[in-house]
């Protein structure tokens, strides 16, 4: 996935969930936020971040904050990247063989889920969490409470006592993580339906990703963690 004409700035802060203030070599602009989580770590005064231009003339803001650097690590917080890299990877073969069609926003239940594969072995769910909050190496999710995310496990977790595969799928909008956990600090209910799922046979997967200033792609596997007593010893190790 690439956007185009990038450019950098200052971030100074974040009025609401949609708008933050950015120093440009422009002046300060209004620009709009991809990411209405708290991303508390990331948008910090100071932090560079990169913005992509909107050629839209009817938009209210001209450009977009898709990227911001931590430290060493640069960390991609388009909140619709995820969606878009998946796709990507699984149209290059890079998730299940034999897959004939790839439908989104799939109703299912009473949630509608991110994505239908069509299989020879029938329909296999997925549903997408993008992640950008880390600390250490290790990433966590999610970075604020979300009963939706509850509600999409418990779905998934429905479609796999029904006789159908799902997957629920982390992917890291950063490279070179330790690994993934649930953050039960946030939201304890998120941690639990994630481990209930898994012990009921939902796949748990997690990747992270290359990210530029201009791109962003799916890279390597990553090791899900669930239980605390793994989370604390992975850390350790």
């Amino acid at each position: 996935m690439h956007y185009q004409a990038v450019t950098t700035g200052y971030f100074l802060s974040r009025p609401n969930r949609f708008i933050a203030q950015v120093e440009t070599a422009e002046g300060i602009q209004t620009v709009h936020v991809k990411n209405t989580g708290r991303c508390r770590e990331l948008l910090i005064p100071g932090a560079l971040v990169f913005l992509e231009q909107n050629m839209n003339p009817s938009r209210k803001t001209q450009f977009d904050l898709i990227a911001v650097q931590k430290g060493k690590r640069l960390i991609n917080m388009d909140a619709q990247a995820p969606n878009k890299v998946f796709v990507e990877w699984v149209e290059n073969g890079g998730f299940l063989e034999g897959i004939t069609a790839v439908r989104s926003e799939y109703r299912y239940g009473a949630s509608r889920l991110d994505f239908c594969l069509e299989t020879p072995k029938g329909r296999h769910f997925v549903e997408v969490k993008g992640v950008t909050l880390e600390e250490g190496g290790f990433a966590r999710f999610p970075d604020a409470p979300t009963e939706r995310g509850v509600k999409h496990i418990q779905e998934l977790q429905k479609a796999v006592e029904a006789g159908l595969d799902a997957t629920l799928f982390f992917v890291v909008q950063m490279e070179h993580i330790k690994s993934v956990a649930p953050n039960d600090d946030t939201h304890l209910a998120f941690g639990k339906a994630l481990r209930t799922a898994a012990a009921a046979g939902v796949h748990i997967l997690a990747y992270d990703c290359t990210v530029t200033p201009n791109s962003i792609a799916i890279r390597n596997s990553v090791p899900v963690i669930l239980s605390a007593k793994e989370i604390h010893n992975h850390e350790l190790s």
